[in-house]
């Protein structure tokens, strides 16, 4: 678990400690990247939810997509943030948020693919027109922090280059 933060600190799993906020994931670009990923998911599927997208069967998915990873994203910002993953130290975190972010980009970018090339200039509501390529935009910039969230998630997966011997010392301290 290096690379991520609180992880080198010991394990307060006892079930009697009451969960307490991590400022430094805060600073960290994980933490950053998760703030960014849901006021941008917040901003697609809040453009889409404002236009007539029922009408049209490639919103839905993006309305899925970004909806879906939306609430993931705060549910994870918020484990993270009051350090709950420490309290479940079995589950392997930094695996479970790198796949969970290469699964995200993956999926962001079909609902950006799906988004812009539903958004036509000819439609006969200009603010429908508006919304769905503000949308589109905002689907492409997430689709970027979950992709950038997936490299270094990976990397604290990996342990950003420390052996074998360090991380056992720091994960059983």
């Amino acid at each position: 678990m290096a690379g991520l933060p609180g992880a080198a600190r010991a394990r307060s799993g006892s079930p009697g400690t009451a969960p307490t906020l991590d400022g430094t994931f805060l600073c960290s670009p994980l933490g950053g990247l998760m703030g960014a990923q849901a006021v941008l998911g917040l901003l697609v599927w809040s453009l889409i939810a404002a236009t007539t997208y029922h009408l049209h069967a490639a919103y839905g998915w993006v309305m899925f997509v970004s909806l879906f990873f939306w609430i993931l994203t705060l549910l994870f910002f918020v484990t993270y943030l009051l350090q709950l993953q420490l309290k479940f130290y079995v589950i392997p975190w930094p695996l479970v948020l790198m796949i969970y972010n290469a699964v995200a980009t993956v999926l962001y970018i079909t609902a950006f693919v799906t988004c812009a090339a539903a958004v036509h200039p000819t439609s006969w509501r200009q603010w429908d027109y508006n919304r769905r390529a503000a949308a589109s935009f905002f689907a492409c910039v997430t689709m970027i922090t979950y992709g950038v969230s997936t490299f270094f998630s990976f990397r604290a997966w990996k342990g950003l280059g420390s052996n074998a011997a360090t991380s056992q010392v720091t994960d059983h301290a």
